[in-house]
């Protein structure tokens, strides 16, 4: 799965870029023109953390609430000049883009964190002999080559009383990464667990290890990622579209976490061309991660992106302050 790494430069370079949308999903009828059309965009090819929506979308509730909500493909530069140009209503970022988006005067908002914690980890073969962060010394990682990405490794190293400068840095872009570590092109990757890792360990029964960022929240910070975005202007205009398709979207998220099978079903009736039996595991896998016990889906905490915001300004992501309570909210979450 491709990661969005994109430090401010990037980010104002994307925002120049045209964004091609193709609907991929929505309601059969638009209820005689009663429904109101929605667009949601994708980050990345459907997955099983869009599972909510599907599975919102495959049992009508949009249309119950209203709304007439369609699928697209995500854009060539992400989703954040989409969103700003009024081009989608609704779309899926990772923090790392929405704080440089922010600081960069792009006003989209955090309206739900679809994972509560990071399942992000360093992904790798096992033959590599890596069991923790120090044994990344002499390795060679394969990556965007973001600025995010050097610092987060390096610190993982150090606070592991590694040597940061012993890691060796290659830009890969967008590839095959399990090829290119078994054609030894590189040795590790930043992946997800929940899809690349569990691609390679239970449908492709390949011998890999992962060290999970999770674990390691001593070293680096957590974040979430993903999350659901909408643009300023949307929640000012139509805030009650925000509300309706937010509790529509909780609805589904909730049978994700109880119901695995049917987020799995729901995605492959969405998107046929999906490998079935990955997003069966993958489904089972984030259901009891989506939210700690005890907690509703989606809540965000502000402490998460305060550490945050001031940990991309310290690795020099962001070179001004944004105001956080500006960039996101927990107002349209449906009380439970």
């Amino acid at each position: 799965m491709k990661r969005w790494i994109l430090g401010a430069a990037a980010l104002a370079a994307a925002l120049l870029a045209g964004a091609v949308l193709t609907a991929c999903g929505g309601d059969d009828d638009d209820g005689g023109g009663k429904l109101t059309p929605v667009t949601f965009m994708l980050n990345w090819t459907p997955n099983t953390y869009h599972s909510g929506v599907y599975i919102a979308l495959d049992r009508g509730w949009y249309r119950d609430a209203g709304l007439d909500v369609k699928i697209i493909e995500p854009a060539a530069g992400g989703t954040a000049q989409v969103l700003a140009a009024g081009k989608a209503d609704f779309g899926v970022m990772a923090q790392e883009e929405i704080i440089p988006a922010r600081a960069e005067g792009v006003p989209v908002v955090a309206l739900a964190a679809l994972i509560q914690h990071n399942d992000s980890s360093l992904y790798f073969l096992k033959s590599e002999g890596i069991t923790r962060p120090r044994d990344l010394e002499g390795k060679t990682y394969g990556g965007f080559g973001g600025v995010l990405e050097r610092q987060l490794i390096s610190e993982l190293v150090k606070c592991d009383g590694g040597d940061p400068s012993k890691v060796k840095f290659v830009e890969v872009g967008n590839v095959d990464y399990l090829a290119g570590m078994e054609s030894n092109r590189f040795d590790f990757v930043w992946v997800f667990e929940f899809w690349d890792v569990l691609r390679a360990r239970e449908v492709e029964k390949k011998d890999v290890g992962s060290l999970k960022f999770i674990d390691y929240t001593n070293c680096i910070p957590d974040w979430y990622t993903p999350l659901i975005v909408t643009s300023e202007q949307m929640i000012k205009e139509k805030p009650d579209v925000v509300r309706k398709f937010m509790e529509a979207t909780v609805r589904g998220y909730e049978v994700a976490m109880k119901d695995p099978q049917a987020a799995a079903d729901a995605i492959m009736k969405g998107a046929p061309e999906s490998d079935r039996k990955l997003l069966e595991v993958s489904a089972k896998y984030l259901s009891t991660r989506y939210v700690d016990p005890g907690r509703p889906w989606g809540l965000q905490d502000r402490e998460v992106w305060v550490t945050f915001t001031q940990y991309l300004r310290r690795a020099g992501l962001i070179d001004k302050e944004i105001d956080v309570d500006a960039a996101f909210t927990n107002e349209f979450l449906p009380k439970r």
